[in-house]
This record gives C-alpha cells, structure tokens and sequence, in this order.
C-alpha cells in the first residue's frame, strides 16, 4: 500500500464516525411522518386545512387575524375535509345589513343550490323531540328539557339570503337542514322546504352528499361572490401594500 493509501484510508476511518454523528443529530423532515394510510391522508388534511384557512381568511392586498379556536374548531373541520371541493362553505357569516351585523347559520352552497344547516347534537341518551316552531323538546330518561327551535335560526338566515340574492336578481334554490349525528329526532311531519336528519338518516345524508360530483357552476360562483359582498369583514392591509402606498406617497411629494 502506498503512502497516499494509507494516508487516505486514515483520514476516511477519522471523517467517518464525525460524519454518523452529524447523521445523527440532523432531523429527518420525513421523521413526524404516520405509520398507517389512514393517519397519513388525515395528516395531509390537517397540513391542508391551514393553507385553506390562510385563503378564506385573505385577499391579494388585505389579511385578517383568525381567532385560533377555529384551527381546533371540529365542526369546521369536518365541512372542510369531508365534503368534496364542489362544495363552497360559509361558517356562521355575519352579514353587515344597513350597517347591523347579522349572524346567521352554516351555508353549504354546491353547484345545484344553498342548504341552509344547524347542528344541534346533545348527550347520546338524549331524544330531540320536533315540536312547533317557537320550542322542541329534549328528552333524556325522566326530564323534560324546553329548547328554541332550530327552524327560527334557520327561517331568518333563509329570508335573509332571499333578500341578498333578489337584490342581485339571482335565483338560487334555498333548503334548510336541521342535523343531529348524535340523536334521533322524533317528528310528526317535516316543516315546509326543510328537512330533519336525526342520526339514523345522517350516514344517507351524508353519502348524498359526498356523491355529488357535479363541478363548480357560474350561477354557484356569483351566488358565493353576492353573499361574501353583503358579509361583515373585518381585515387590514397587507404590510408590502401600506409599504408600496407610502413609496408612492412620497415619490408624489418629492415631485
């Protein structure tokens, strides 16, 4: 062996183990990675559900601070990662009217009309009894529980979307939707143009519309632009914008 081999051959034993060690110490950015298909799409999700509400939350010049709840809000959550991209959400908007904010409910607008839903989900033992449309009834074991009917909520959020769209000469079907995925409800006949899902009716709802495979329609799109126009926003500028706006401002002034 000559020199140079064995000089090589002793440096490469030295470099070898200092270079394990940095192997070592350097973090994998695969090492946080699931084990399992079904925990790695959820992961996916959970990556994805932050850039989307970095996009419903901003605009190319303006941004808003979102209150963290929503990013662990589980409800939202669910409209966000298990109904097909066709589907256009509005949760629980404030609508700014003759400058009175209004809350409404959850808005799902797909390419066939605007469904209209409130969740009311309670302890499992628990039977939500439809009554008329001022009170329901909660019935768990022996007690008797009076709550607000859903369908007021639901009718005011419906009558002022109808307002919206005529005001913009669109004309968009309107259903409303009473869901509980936890309870049975318990009803004579359904009200009029709404519909009640208790929880053995939910997987078909569900599936319905986890079915539909129609693409995004224009009538849809102008819908959504007609409603998020009428909506309270609350947002500021875009630092680079402010920063652009005063260049300008003092390039005006230097001439």
């Amino acid at each position: 062996m000559t020199r140079f081999s064995k000089l090589k051959a002793k440096l490469k034993r030295k470099t070898e183990p200092e270079q394990l060690e940095e192997t070592k110490q350097e973090p994998s950015e695969y090492a946080d990675l699931p084990d399992t298909e079904a925990e790695l799409k959820q992961y996916f999700l959970d990556k994805l559900f932050r850039f989307q509400m970095k996009w419903a939350t901003s605009t190319v010049t303006e941004t808003s601070f979102v209150n963290g709840d929503y990013y662990q809000d589980a409800l939202l959550k669910y409209f966000m990662q298990r109904f097909p991209d066709t589907y256009l959400i509005m949760y629980f908007p404030i609508f700014a009217i003759k400058k009175a904010p209004i809350e409404s409910e959850i808005m799902l607008i797909s390419p066939i009309g605007i469904e209209i839903i409130h969740f009311l989900e309670k302890s499992p033992d628990t039977v939500i009894m439809a009554g008329d449309e001022r009170t329901w009834t909660l019935e768990k074991g022996n007690e008797h529980t009076k709550i607000l009917s859903p369908l007021i909520a639901l009718k005011r959020s419906e009558k002022l979307v109808s307002s919206i769209l005529s005001s913009y000469s669109i004309d968009f079907p309107i259903k409303k939707t009473v869901v509980s995925r936890t309870n049975s409800i318990v009803y004579a006949t359904e009200p009029y143009n709404t519909r009640l899902i208790g929880q053995k009716d939910y997987a078909d709802w569900f599936q319905e519309k986890r079915r539909l495979t129609s693409p995004l329609k224009n009538v849809q799109l102008k819908t959504a632009e007609a409603l998020l126009k009428t909506c309270q926003t609350t947002s500021f500028k875009r630092a680079e914008w402010e920063a652009d706006r005063d260049s300008e401002s003092f390039g005006n002034v230097g001439e």
